[in-house]
């Protein structure tokens, strides 16, 4: 099966080889926001044959491509996700285990784009992590 980061490529017309598919398919896969070790870890279950520098060649290539998003959350690994340009989402980032939780909320977006129009300007993009810790109970 074509992931969707594959598709992508293919209309972009950026050449994919056996490697760039195989690593285009577990980003895709991924649920959660991979960093280059866990998708290097998770591509050599696939193929060992692949080794790290490929995938930091092939991630900076999607990156380039506006293909998948990078993210520093703040503990010292750069993490990954598939741009989905019909799934906005923002993120909270638990500062005690390192879960990162997706979210959308409309208030926030309304009020975003009133900033930006106060201000004198049209937003077109954004992005927004909410660093938290668990309430105590």
């Amino acid at each position: 099966m074509t992931s969707k980061i594959e598709k992508i490529c293919e209309e972009k017309n950026i050449k994919l080889t056996k490697n760039r598919r195989i690593i285009a398919q577990v980003v895709s896969e991924s649920d959660d926001h991979p960093s280059v070790e866990e998708i290097w870890s998770r591509v050599s279950k696939i193929s060992p044959n692949i080794g790290i520098a490929t995938i930091y060649r092939t991630l900076k290539i999607f990156e380039e491509n506006n293909i998948i998003a990078k993210h520093d959350f703040g503990e010292g690994k750069i993490r990954y996700e598939e741009i989905n340009e019909d799934d906005h989402h923002d993120h909270l980032v638990d500062v005690k285990n390192g879960q990162i939780i997706e979210f959308y909320n409309e208030e926030i977006e309304q009020l975003k784009e009133k900033i930006a129009r106060d201000y004198g300007y049209k937003l077109v993009d954004h992005r927004l992590e909410l660093y938290v810790v668990p309430l105590e109970k």
